[in-house]
C-alpha cells in the first residue's frame, strides 16, 4: 500500500463503547479534499438542526436514527447512505446505539 492509503478493517471497532449523555466522534481521515468522522450515538442523543457549508455524505453503519433533511423525515438504518448538498438543514436523533460515518467534501 502507498503512503496515501488508509486501510481500516473494522470501522465499527473504532467506537466500541457508547458513552452516556454524549455523542462520541472520531476523525477517521482528513486531507485537503475531504474529512471523514465516525459518530457514536446512544438512544435519544441528537445532533440538532444545522447546516454544513460543504456537501456531505452520511452512511449509517449500525443502529437506527430519525433523520430530518430539510422538511423530510426519514428513518436511517444500517446501510442507509445519504448525500447532502451544501447548506441543507438536517438533524439526527438516534433511536438505539447508532454508528454513522460522516464525510465532508471540502474541495
Amino acid at each position: 500500500m502507498s503512503e496515501e492509503t488508509l486501510y481500516i478493517e473494522d470501522l465499527e471497532g473504532l467506537i466500541d463503547v457508547f458513552p452516556p449523555d454524549s455523542i462520541l466522534s472520531r476523525t477517521v481521515y482528513q486531507d485537503e479534499s475531504l474529512k471523514t468522522i465516525l459518530f457514536g450515538f446512544q438512544p435519544g442523543q441528537e445532533l440538532s438542526e444545522h447546516t454544513a457549508s460543504v456537501p456531505a455524505i452520511l452512511h449509517f453503519i449500525k443502529g437506527q436514527a430519525e433523520v430530518v433533511l430539510g422538511d423530510e423525515h426519514q428513518i436511517a438504518r444500517r446501510g442507509t447512505w445519504i448525500h447532502l448538498p451544501a447548506n441543507l438543514s438536517h438533524s439526527i436523533l438516534a433511536q438505539d446505539n447508532t454508528l454513522m460515518l460522516l464525510t465532508l467534501i471540502t474541495r
